[in-house]
C-alpha cells in the first residue's frame, strides 16, 4: 500500500481506532501505542479492501486485537506509583454522567463490553458486530441483552 493511502486511512479513521483502543487500554499513551501499531500493521498489508465497511472491520479486528495481546503482555503486570501522580482533574459537570455511563460500559467482561461499545459509540447493527467479532449473529443479541442487563443492575433499575 502507498503512504498516500495510508495517510488518507489515517486521517479518516484514526479517531474511531483511538477510542477503540482507549476503551481497552484505558490510558492514553498505550491506546495511542497501539493505535500506530495498527497502522503500522496496515502499512505492511498486502493487499485492499473490497469495500469502506471491509477496510472499517479491518482496522477493529486488528485494534481489538492488539488491544488484547498489548494486555496480555508482561509488562502490563507491573505498575509504577510515578505513574499515577499527574492524573487528570475532575472533568466538567455536564460531562460526568456521559463519563460514569462509559465507565460502567468499559468495566463490563470482554465479551459485553466489545458488542455494547461498537454498537452505541460506533453505531454498528448487530449483524455488523457479528461479523467484526466473528460470532454467531445470536450470540452478540445475546450479549447485548446480557450487558443491558448488568448495565440496569449497576445502575439501580428494576425490571
Amino acid at each position: 500500500m502507498n503512504n498516500e493511502y495510508i495517510e488518507d486511512v489515517y486521517e479518516r479513521r484514526s479517531d474511531m481506532v483511538y477510542r477503540v483502543c482507549f476503551s481497552y487500554m484505558k490510558n492514553a499513551p498505550e491506546a495511542e501505542d497501539v493505535v500506530a501499531d495498527v497502522f503500522t500493521k496496515l502499512f505492511y498489508k498486502s493487499g485492499g479492501f473490497k469495500s469502506d465497511e471491509h477496510e472499517k472491520a479491518w482496522l477493529l479486528r486488528t485494534a481489538i486485537n492488539q488491544c488484547k495481546n498489548s494486555l496480555k503482555h508482561w509488562r502490563r503486570k507491573s505498575s509504577n506509583i510515578d505513574d499515577y501522580r499527574n492524573l487528570a482533574e475532575e472533568p466538567p459537570h455536564e460531562f460526568q454522567q456521559e463519563i460514569q455511563m462509559l465507565e460502567l460500559v468499559l468495566a463490563l467482561p470482554m465479551r459485553y463490553k466489545d458488542v455494547i461499545y461498537l454498537y452505541y459509540y460506533e453505531g454498528y447493527a448487530t449483524r455488523e458486530i457479528a461479523e467484526i467479532l466473528q460470532k454467531p449473529h445470536s450470540t452478540v443479541r445475546y450479549h447485548m441483552r446480557e450487558a443491558r442487563r448488568l448495565l440496569k443492575e449497576q445502575l439501580g433499575y428494576e425490571e
